[in-house]
């Protein structure tokens, strides 16, 4: 691993991930499950320093939900709270209830600013490299910024004989490594993010997220390795004290805090579309 001085890495890329998949009310009353939810938590993220959100949409009855209208309807609840001002970022988790082709499509019915993929989920036998690979140059013809998220140095390995075997077009792709998500009890270690680290091969930026009361630990240790960071109720609910979070950006004001003892800039949205071709 290059290491890089402090003052010439890039500014700091803070992803609010408030609600996921799978958290509900019942286990944090500021979950956001509606768009006017999301739009209010959007705004006080945005206000506490983040600059892209992670967005999932559920049915009435809470459940997961890749749909296409409810995106339209979430991401316009968003930009009415806070504009251009954060970056909108769409999910095709499958959440064991979704198959690729689903997950592909709504992507393409929806034709989001940004989403994020996971590799594990889409490069299965169902999938064919070919059409794995016409998704991939199609997200990067209609320049949706795209995530593709990575569980493992596995995955990571994975990611890197499709782009070397020409299945992944070239494009400026931007990486997510999931620490803690299938370890025990979902939790996760700063020294997780090392294995990740080593056997990325520098092409891409690339952020962290992490599972469990560790968050804050290991998303400092992304940003002082030159990463960035995803916080939120989907990984974790508790500040870095323990104690509860009151919202979402209760951890967003966290990593803000921390990254101006490392000395490190916050991006803006602006700053984020720029990096990744959306300017």
């Amino acid at each position: 691993m290059a290491i890089t001085a402090i003052d010439s890495i890039e500014p700091l890329i803070v992803t609010v991930a408030p609600n996921g998949a799978y958290k509900t009310t019942e286990q944090h009353p500021a979950v956001p499950l509606t768009p006017q939810a999301l739009a209010q938590t959007a705004k006080a993220c945005l206000d506490a320093g983040a600059s892209m959100l992670h967005m999932h949409v559920r049915r009435p009855d809470g459940r997961h939900w890749l749909d296409a209208q409810a995106y339209r309807e979430a991401t316009a609840a968003v930009r009415r709270a806070v504009g251009s001002e954060l970056v909108v970022q769409i999910t095709t988790e499958a959440a064991k209830l979704y198959e690729p082709a689903a997950q592909m499509a709504v992507v393409r019915e929806v034709v989001p600013e940004a989403v994020s993929v996971g590799l594990r989920e889409l490069h299965v036998p169902a999938v064919s490299e070919a059409e794995l690979g016409r998704f991939f140059q199609w997200l990067v013809g209609q320049r949706v910024m795209t995530q593709v998220i990575l569980y493992d140095v596995a995955d990571v390995q994975d990611w890197q004989d499709l782009r070397r075997r020409g299945v992944i077009p070239e494009a400026p792709w931007f990486l997510l490594f999931v620490l803690g998500r299938y370890s025990a009890g979902q939790t996760s270690s700063p020294l997780d993010l090392l294995p990740f680290v080593q056997a990325h091969d520098g092409d891409h930026p690339w952020a962290v997220c992490a599972f469990g009361a560790r968050e804050h630990a290991c998303a400092m240790a992304a940003a002082a390795l030159g990463g960035h960071v995803r916080v939120g109720f989907e990984n974790n609910v508790l500040l870095r004290d323990g104690q509860i979070a009151p919202d979402n950006a209760a951890l967003v004001a966290q990593i803000a805090q921390g990254a101006q003892v490392l000395g490190r800039e916050l991006a803006t949205a602006d700053q984020v579309r720029a990096r990744f071709g959306r300017a």
